[in-house]
């Protein structure tokens, strides 16, 4: 295989979680006793640009379909965090009413809709079906397309530059990198600035987080590797932004190449010396990961067979991605791990891809009361406890599997 940006030979190894089918691929009950297809998820490192990337075996018309079941707006902290960011973008950048916003991925609306409530001019660009509709009932004009040039040239010739375009939470879903990217530099007004959200790929190595590796994330981002792949397809980072979300991100501003109205700040140089003292340009750095990732798998199905033999009941909360990884990979079925509880209809009543435990809604907890929760999407985990308080009242405990097997006070 070769890079998707770079087009070097990739021969450096960074984790192997044997096979999986898509993490988001949840199924009907008429689909159990039917042929699942299962993947090879490897990836490897481009020792070129460092580029960290999954091997291809899936097309992104395949993971992002009509049945896709992610929708942003059941996490009341992303709303949250939804709302700052527009607030911030608006002070920062005077955004008004003769501005143009454009999210690229937009999802049910989670984010426009807080663009559209200060009266912004905003476009949605979403490729799945079910979460186009759910954006166009909050009154979002939604383009359900896949962004690249050829969809920025068609918005251009529509009139619909932008002032600020966002990707959260996509970068690294973008199969074709290249042309991803040269589609913002055609997009933006030549004044224009680009922001992407992605999760960060030394705290996802420091943090152990295997877990958000699957077969929809393509790439895993550092700053050295983004910076090179924006400064080749017309951008330029001049800011960048540590946060929390996704058990840590940055949030990297970008302008065209051809214009200067940002000065680049110091601490985009602050994050890349970090990466490079850490060593995520060097190769050393990949080796030691997936004998920690094992650990986990080793952990987590240690403690399932151990609760089964000593009577204790067990359930697992959020059915999401990166809890699917860590099943799969753990071997984890319905026998150690009999359902988990989900807060979005789109996924009650369906079953986990791979492993086939059912997706319960929450108030499942309450009817069996089970003595252990283990909470799959651990960068969430404070919120979950928050909304689930009472499994303490039975003497419930919470636990969380990465970055390693800890029970919750």
């Amino acid at each position: 295989m070769k890079c998707r940006h770079c087009g070097s030979q990739l021969k450096l190894p960074f984790v192997d979680l044997g096979s999986a089918p898509p993490s988001n691929a949840y199924l009907q009950e008429k689909n159990l006793h039917m042929a699942e297809t299962w993947y090879p998820l490897r990836v490897l490192v481009c020792t070129h640009c460092w580029l960290v990337q999954v091997e291809d075996f899936a097309g992104r018309e395949e993971l992002f379909n009509a049945d896709y079941a992610y929708f942003s707006s059941c996490s009341s902290t992303w709303l949250a965090h939804a709302e700052r960011y527009v607030e911030g973008m608006e002070k920062r950048f005077g955004l008004n009413a003769n501005s143009h916003v454009v999210e690229v991925a937009a999802n049910d609306g989670y984010l426009l809709q807080y663009v559209k409530a200060r009266n912004i001019p905003c476009t949605g660009v979403e490729p799945t079906a079910g979460t186009a509709r759910a954006a166009r009932s909050k009154g979002i004009p939604i383009v359900e397309e896949f962004f690249g040039v050829r969809l920025a040239k068609e918005l251009v010739t529509q009139g619909k530059q932008a002032d600020l375009i966002t990707a959260n939470n996509v970068l690294a879903h973008v199969p074709d990198i290249n042309d991803f990217i040269a589609g913002f530099a055609m997009l933006l007004t030549p004044q224009g600035v680009a922001t992407f959200e992605f999760p960060h790929l030394l705290k996802l190595i420091e943090g152990n987080q295997f877990d958000t590796i699957y077969h929809e994330h393509f790439s895993y981002l550092s700053l050295i590797s983004v910076q090179h792949i924006f400064e080749t397809n017309g951008l330029t980072v001049f800011d960048v932004e540590e946060l929390s979300t996704h058990g840590g991100s940055l949030r990297v501003f970008a302008q065209r190449c051809n214009t200067s109205k940002h000065a680049c700040v110091s601490g985009v140089a602050t994050v890349v010396e970090r990466e490079k003292q850490a060593g995520l340009d060097t190769a050393a750095y990949y080796t030691e990961f997936q004998s920690r990732a094992e650990k986990v798998k080793d952990d987590i199905v240690a403690f399932l067979i151990n609760a089964k033999r000593q009577g204790k009941s067990v359930a697992a909360y959020g059915a999401a991605a990166k809890g699917n990884t860590l099943l799969n990979f753990a071997g984890i079925r319905p026998d150690l791990l009999p359902y988990v509880c989900d807060a979005s209809p789109s996924k009650q009543g369906k079953y986990l891809p791979g492993s086939h435990i059912p997706i319960l809604t929450p108030s499942a907890l309450h009817e069996y009361k089970p003595d252990y929760v283990i909470i799959l999407p651990w960068n969430i985990a404070d919120e979950i406890q928050q909304q689930n308080a009472n499994v303490r009242e039975w003497g419930g405990k919470f636990v969380v599997a990465v970055p390693s097997l800890r029970i919750l006070n």
